[in-house]
């Protein structure tokens, strides 16, 4: 099955977006990061803990599928594999940024001044 980039389902949007390039501060500065812009927006660390719950949530929710699954419970089980797989992608997902992050903060470190 593939997917335009027009016609993504709809549970693609659980994940939001960082803030447009158009949303930043005078000076280049994400909202939130002490000018008075920022009063309106959230931080760059909101952002990720927001991110992180989220993840967090949909783990929960699929441990919780797979218990009721597991004790016999009234549960679809093509509901507890989807479950279960997007929990699955979205901790993928979340590593693969921790990755980029650290690989971004040890650049630079590595930076010859």
């Amino acid at each position: 099955m593939s997917f335009s980039i027009n016609n993504l389902p709809a549970g693609l949007g659980a994940i939001p977006l960082p803030p447009s390039p158009g949303a930043l501060g005078a000076g280049g500065n994400l909202p939130g990061a002490g000018d008075a812009a920022g009063a309106q927006g959230s931080s760059f660390q909101d952002f990720l803990l927001k991110s992180l719950d989220q993840v967090n949530s949909m783990q929960q929710e699929a441990n919780q599928a797979i218990e009721t699954m597991a004790v016999g419970g009234e549960v679809n089980p093509a509901e507890v594999l989807t479950a279960v797989q997007k929990a699955d992608l979205a901790f993928r997902l979340t590593m693969q940024i921790r990755n980029k992050l650290v690989q971004a903060y040890q650049d630079v470190q590595n930076i010859r001044i």
